[in-house]
């Protein structure tokens, strides 16, 4: 009987075995066909990867790391991080505070002796950390693409040139995501430790981790396996532009790759890199739900829409687009990193999630600003105004109608000068989403391309209007009504 009893049992447990199994099949299929078809509609090109409890559950590449030479992208493609970067920006910070070189209250001014005094003495680690600081962020600069984006600068010199403006407010008050902030974290973590961020990240968290595919990336070394920036355009792909990478620095110049990223995950829940009390301080979410490098929210994810804890960042930068998101009760891990640029990761990654947890994803939608543009091929813009209109009704459901579809049609439009044509898709996108600031702003600044000065001034000012701290629409009303004439955002 114990004999019986026993076989009965292992069966049974090989039973459950080869269930979850197929389970894991199942699951990885979904997930490969979800992101295969966001490719299929030009939504994704890049490296994914997916955990499931602590354990990869589908990985690959997608289309191409370069178009021109036809090389495809796979698991071990090297992608600029972008934004990701202040994840491991932070984790060197909460290193040295545990090491009792900094504190969280330690001021600006004292941890970089060199930064203006007025304001430094003002503003905490802390407040760099969760971008509370009021310090202005360089990449707001409306000079900053045209005139500073390709020149290589030091640490000191572009921190003294481009990250010490003046207070926009009370440090502590008010979140405003802030590139300054983290490329001043990274000069005082060199200030401290006398070494080059760099070679910080390699002794304190590449190293000791096994990431050897992750470094900090620059335009003239050869670097294998290296993914090219692309932007994607409604008709098709192009080299994106040139950017010094001296200039993201600590606030956006990391690459990595999917498998490096997962390995930094599975880090994340062990004490090698930070203790449990660093941890806790860098995952507790301030203003904005914004920790220390990572954006930490509560969402209906579980069974029955139960809540979970996500911690997930994405990075944006010249020809790249990228994407972690973690839910650490289940050890739950997606990481997109595309480089086609612009690209929207939100919906591939949620989708994802409702796999993970035994829900069916939304279908990916076309761009309708992409059907437009073949119309604007074939016909006038009158043409294209009124198809939108007929599918709006006719396939809501089908294509994606939301307010960046439409922005992105007329930018692409005044790039190509022509601006009257834009206006036509500025306007419809006013009408479609009228308590849209950015509608408005995009709309005047298409005016603004075609010398209609009044229609451009009227439209920045309600873009202010609905959004006051639009200091886009500040800086161009400036303009127009001629420096000084007493336009300020709060």
């Amino acid at each position: 009987m114990r004999k019986a009893s026993a076989s009965t049992t292992l069966l049974f447990a090989i039973c459950l075995g080869c269930v979850a199994h197929a389970a894991e099949q199942e699951q990885a299929a979904a997930v490969a066909a979800l992101v295969t078809s966001y490719h299929d509609i030009d939504a994704f090109n890049g490296s994914a990867l997916v955990a499931r409890n602590g354990k990869v559950l589908w990985k690959k590449g997608l289309g191409m790391a370069d178009f021109e030479w036809s090389v495809p992208n796979t698991p071990d493609t090297k992608f600029r991080l972008g934004s990701i970067t202040k994840q491991f920006t932070a984790t060197l910070v909460l290193q040295l505070i545990e090491e009792g070189k900094l504190s969280l209250d330690t001021k600006l001014a004292d941890a970089l002796p060199y930064y203006r005094q007025d304001t430094g003495s003002r503003v905490t680690i802390h407040q760099l950390l969760n971008h509370t600081s009021g310090i202005p962020s360089y990449t707001d600069l409306e000079s900053f693409a045209s005139e500073v984006s390709r020149d290589p600068y030091g640490v000191r010199e572009f921190v003294e040139r481009f990250c010490s403006g003046d207070l926009q407010f009370e440090p502590g008050s008010a979140f405003r995501y802030d590139n300054s902030g983290y490329f001043l974290l990274g000069a005082i973590v060199e200030q401290v430790t006398g070494a080059t961020y760099e070679a910080l990240l390699q002794q304190r968290i590449f190293g000791p981790l096994g990431m050897q595919a992750s470094g900090y990336d620059r335009n003239g070394p050869i670097l294998a396996k290296r993914a090219r920036g692309y932007d994607q355009r409604l008709d098709g792909v192009r080299n994106t532009g040139y950017l010094d990478m001296s200039l993201p620095y600590a606030a956006g110049s990391l690459y990595s790759t999917v498998e490096d990223l997962f390995r930094w995950d599975q880090a994340l829940y062990g004490d090698t890199i930070l203790p449990a009390r660093a941890k806790e301080r860098m995952f507790t979410p301030g203003l904005e739900h914004y920790g220390y490098g990572w954006d930490i929210r509560r969402v209906p994810l579980g069974p029955g829409g139960a809540e979970r804890t996500t911690i997930r960042h994405e990075g944006g930068i010249n020809g790249f687009h990228t994407l972690i998101a973690r839910v650490p009760e289940d050890r739950h891990l997606v990481v997109l990193l595309n480089n086609t640029g612009g690209t929207s990761l939100e919906a591939i990654s949620a989708g994802i999630l409702d796999i993970l947890y035994g829900r069916t994803p939304a279908a990916p939608r076309p761009s309708v600003a992409r059907e437009l543009y073949d119309v604007l091929r074939q016909g006038d813009v009158a043409a294209a105004v009124a198809r939108y209109r007929e599918w709006k009704q006719a396939r809501a459901e089908e294509l994606d109608f939301g307010e960046a579809q439409l922005n992105r049609l007329g930018y692409e439009l005044l790039e190509a000068q022509r601006p009257a044509e834009a206006i036509e898709f500025f306007r419809l996108n006013v009408e479609a989403f009228p308590e849209s600031a950015n509608a408005y702003d995009s709309l005047a600044e298409g005016y603004m391309a075609a010398g209609e000065r009044t229609l451009s001034i009227k439209n920045y000012a309600k873009s202010l209007e609905l959004d006051p701290q639009n200091r886009h629409a500040v800086a161009q009303l400036n303009e127009l009504l001629h420096e000084g004439v007493g336009v300020e955002a709060p």
